[in-house]
């Protein structure tokens, strides 16, 4: 979930982080379809530190360049195969789906601030029995699974 502080705007997409080394080269190349966001935690504030290519994107994205105190220093549709570079230096950097900015209503000076989605899958422990041995009737195909209370009443 992405707010827009400023004006109480809310995108409630998914968000990752790309705060290593390889999560920010990686970023969004090669993604087909951007359907969540990724916010790119830069080591320095600066300008060029900032600069973001679009080559091996496979569609637009919409870029909000925020500083060390999150707010917004330029934002704009990045298209494919090109370079941008914010008017201002910058901390963050956010790249999502197109409609993004529109979204949020992004205008320079606003204050962003994101919450990272959690990436793991609820589960739910559920208690099932197994078979212990599983034969393959030649008749018909199919695998036939019997229980060890089955096998050891045959052999007696």
């Amino acid at each position: 979930m992405i707010t827009n502080e400023t004006k109480g705007r809310v995108w409630h997409g998914r968000v990752e982080l790309a705060d290593t080394f390889i999560k920010r080269f990686r970023g969004l190349m090669l993604v087909g379809n951007v359907n969540y966001a990724l916010v790119f935690v830069l080591p320095t504030e600066g300008r060029l530190n900032a600069s973001i290519h679009t080559f091996f994107m496979l569609s637009d994205v919409d870029v909000i360049w925020l500083d060390s105190t999150k707010g917004v220093v330029d934002f704009k549709r990045a298209k494919k195969w090109r370079v941008y570079t914010p008017k201002k230096p910058a901390k963050y950097v956010i790249e999502g789906p197109v409609g993004l900015i529109k979204a949020l209503d992004v205008e320079e000076g606003d204050l962003i601030s994101w919450q990272v989605s959690d990436g793991r899958k609820k589960s739910v422990p559920v208690r099932i029995s197994f078979p212990e041995k599983v034969s393959f009737d030649k008749a018909n195909g199919f695998a036939m699974a019997e229980s060890v209370k089955e096998v050891k009443a045959e052999k007696n």
